[in-house]
């Protein structure tokens, strides 16, 4: 048993940042983050543009150099993992095939360099659904092919650990539904899953925790349960009394936003609370609509307005070499 098979049978975290930042001039990209990914699991690494999300996949992954902090995979940094491959999987680009080469002849180069056997990459194709693709040149592929492409790359060495950047991308909806099995399957074979998306209804159905982010900070890391129950959920009211209403409510504690000259939204009070307190002050009430909570209402208020002006990316100087 090799030193990867190890730690990945031992309790240390699959993925481990602590105090991570990353500088870029003047821009602080990655801001003191600390988080963890337990083994199994599927984690849904998420928030606005620009908030460092590629940013810290490419430090995790040892290509760019950290300005503080550490991040390890397996307890180690990628750049000490004695058979790296095998240990984690990545697709960061899903343009990353050369052009000119057929599916499978970028396979064999990977299999090679990896000294992996040749019927895996039949076994991979098969995977991703790209069999009857393989001999095309990826110039000819699509988007979504090309993601699928990138997965097989990923996949060719059975890594433990899948780091993927946006994978759903270019997917039609029949390819989305395709990529949620493939996770769940892989989670169920005991494999760790770090996926970032700007899909929030497909991660919802897919992820077992949360990890957003915020202008390189974490805001959140939970599983949805978790997160979804301590927003709380939302009352919808009809009244043609709202500005009355709503000062009432915010005397007691209550936060309410009147949306329309005759309707609140109202976070912090039940639909029983709202209708108590409306008879009391004599107020008619038309209509209550409780809503709980998805997770783009949750990652809308934890993050607000996405960053605006900073792409989410990195000069290619700053590139670990």
């Amino acid at each position: 048993m090799n030193d990867t098979q190890v730690n990945s049978s031992s309790n240390t975290p699959a993925l481990e940042v602590r105090g991570l930042s990353k500088r870029f001039g003047r821009v602080l990209a990655v801001d003191d983050l600390s988080f963890t990914v337990d083994r199994g699991t599927i984690v849904g690494f998420l928030g606005p543009n620009g908030a460092g999300k590629t940013t810290t996949l490419r430090m995790v992954l040892g290509l760019i150099r950290p300005t503080s902090g550490t991040a390890a995979i397996n307890g180690r940094p990628y750049r000490n993992l004695p058979d790296p491959l095998r240990a984690v999987g990545a697709v960061l680009d899903s343009t990353a095939a050369n052009p000119g080469r057929t599916a499978r002849e970028h396979l064999r180069i990977h299999a090679m360099a990896a000294r992996v056997p040749r019927s895996r990459i039949t076994e991979v194709l098969e995977t991703v659904d790209l069999t009857s693709a393989a001999d095309r040149r990826a110039g000819q592929f699509s988007l979504g092919m090309r993601q699928r492409l990138g997965l097989a790359t990923a996949l060719l060495h059975e890594p433990d650990i899948l780091i993927l950047d946006e994978p759903a991308n270019g997917l039609d909806p029949e390819g989305v539904h395709w990529l949620r099995g493939l996770l769940r399957g892989l989670a169920t074979e005991g494999r760790t899953v770090l996926v970032s998306s700007h899909i929030l209804a497909e991660i919802a159905q897919t992820v077992d925790h949360v990890i957003i982010l915020n202008h390189g900070r974490l805001v959140a890391r939970s599983t949805l349960q978790e997160l979804t129950a301590q927003t709380g959920a939302m009352v919808r009211v009809r009244t043609p009394k709202a500005e009355e209403l709503k000062a009432a409510l915010t005397e007691k504690g209550f936060t309410a936003d009147q949306t329309a000259p005759d309707r609140l939204q109202v976070v912090g009070a039940t639909s029983e609370q709202v209708g108590t307190l409306a008879a009391e002050r004599g107020i008619p009430l038309f209509e209550t609509v409780t809503s709980t909570p998805d997770l783009e209402d949750v990652f809308l208020q934890l993050t607000g307005q996405a960053a605006k002006g900073e792409p989410d990316s990195e000069p290619a100087s700053e590139v670990a070499k």
